[in-house]
């Protein structure tokens, strides 16, 4: 059984977020995140081409994000790690090098592979790595800082992304990005992996989430941990052991399709991440919709990173939640999203970032029950099918917003697409427990939203 995490050796926890932060931060220091719509439109591409780009790098998402979890949890996790900003790098080069349209979409499907290559092995990789040193129990505000640490990346690249364009042009835009990708690779060989034995059992130190906090109960192997997460029999589910490529795909496939509480915890990391994630996109014409100037609009969407800062950081809090916390949080999300757009002004922006936080705060605690849930050794197959899962939802929420946009305009489509939330929260409220659980897992309190 895994210790209290006040047994772990603290310089190796902090060698490894040190790592992680840094690897997060410098990924998204990309200075063309800012410029490639204009870079695309001052290259002479129509509104038409730059959205089918759009569509090429959401399609390559999912083409390349179950074989890269399959890859990594085969290969080795870091090596992809260190893979993913080289292959975007490539695609960076090649559209300051060779501005054109079939330029744009190679970049594009570059772009897309290297994202897939990092979606599921950087969350398997931490989860493993804090597990083996008995601190499972810090995964949820490891990852929250993490993804601030990238959102002060974008920051970062928004601020010096316009005075590197004044002085080199976009040639110095595209050379700093690739720089910043190079520096990820860099940072990403200092990653620690530690594969557990084919025959190891799966253990984690689950964070309780319910009214009271009971660390004996919060330290003890997943199998027993979740309810419903065993076999028929009562026994935990089999590990794996050491697969091929194919055999760990279809083995993640498989303990999603047999499982319900993986599934579950599948489902939710998608319709949680998918909303907010894709209404980010149409922030800035919400903006502009609001009378302000165009160079305001920045500064409107300072506020929207700032909440998702927050959010982040807000992650070990976020831990203490029940299930009706949860169900609360989601519903801010909502409220936040739909009140702050449906405001028609300015100041409706402070309401958009506390839907922002709350949903970047809603997204790390799903990912976090997620893999307190998977078992055996395809945890990045898993995590990546439901990373796939999230960029369905995402296609789906852009072709949703675009038609309603259409008909009723930004405001009421943004409030529209954030109505999920509100439903979902309300499920979860309604939701009736269990009530025949495993005889090992009667004194467990409930683990993650539920």
């Amino acid at each position: 059984m895994i210790h209290l995490a006040s047994r772990v050796p603290d310089p190796a926890v902090r060698r490894l977020t040190a790592t992680l932060y840094g690897y997060a931060f410098l990924s998204d220091l990309v200075l063309l995140y800012p410029l490639y719509v204009v870079f695309f439109a001052d290259t002479g591409l129509s509104v038409g081409q730059i959205s089918s780009l759009f569509v090429i790098w959401s399609a390559a998402g999912i083409l390349f994000e179950v074989p890269s979890g399959a890859w990594a949890d085969v290969v080795s996790r870091r090596l992809l790690l260190c893979l993913a900003p080289l292959v975007t790098a490539a695609g960076f080069a090649l559209w300051v090098l060779l501005p054109s349209y079939p330029a744009f979409a190679v970049g594009f499907l570059l772009w897309g592979a290297g994202g897939a290559l990092v979606s599921g092995a950087l969350e398997a990789l931490v989860w493993t790595e804090l597990d083996r040193l008995g601190a499972v129990g810090r995964y949820a505000r490891v990852l929250g800082r993490a993804r601030t640490a990238g959102v002060l990346g974008v920051v970062v690249s928004g601020v010096l992304a316009g005075p590197v364009l004044a002085v080199g042009g976009y040639p110095a835009v595209g050379a700093a990005s690739v720089l910043a990708c190079l520096l990820a690779t860099i940072v990403a060989a200092r990653f620690p992996e530690h594969r557990p034995p084919a025959d190891a059992p799966v253990q984690a130190v689950v964070p309780v989430l319910a009214s009271g906090h009971d660390p004996a109960a919060a330290v003890r192997p997943v199998a027993a941990a979740m309810p419903g997460d065993r076999e028929p029999d009562g026994s935990p589910a089999d590990d794996e052991g050491d697969l091929g490529w194919w055999d760990t795909l279809r083995a993640g496939v498989t303990q999603i399709r047999t499982r319900p509480p993986v599934r579950s915890a599948v489902l939710l990391v998608a319709v949680v991440a998918a909303d907010w994630g894709a209404l980010d996109e149409y922030s800035p014409l919400l903006a502009l919709d609001t009378g302000v100037r165009a160079e305001v609009v920045p500064l409107l969407l300072l506020l929207l990173w700032a909440g998702v800062t927050v959010g982040g950081l807000l992650a070990g809090v976020g831990e203490r939640l029940g299930r009706r916390g949860y169900a609360a949080l989601l519903g801010l999300v909502g409220v936040g999203l739909a009140g702050g757009a449906l405001t028609g002004r300015p100041a409706g922006f402070v309401l958009l970032a506390l839907g922002f936080g709350a949903g970047q705060l809603a997204t790390v605690l799903a990912d976090a029950r997620l893999q307190a849930r998977i078992t055996g050794n395809s945890r990045a197959t898993v995590t990546s099918l439901a990373g796939m899962a999230t960029d369905l939802l995402i296609i789906g929420t852009y072709a949703g917003y675009g038609l309603l946009a259409t008909v009723v305009g930004n405001a009421v489509a943004f409030a529209a697409t954030a109505g999920p939330y509100l439903v979902l929260g309300l499920v979860l409220l309604t939701r009736r427990r269990p009530t025949v659980v495993p005889a090992s897992s009667t004194a467990a309190a409930a683990h993650g939203p539920r």
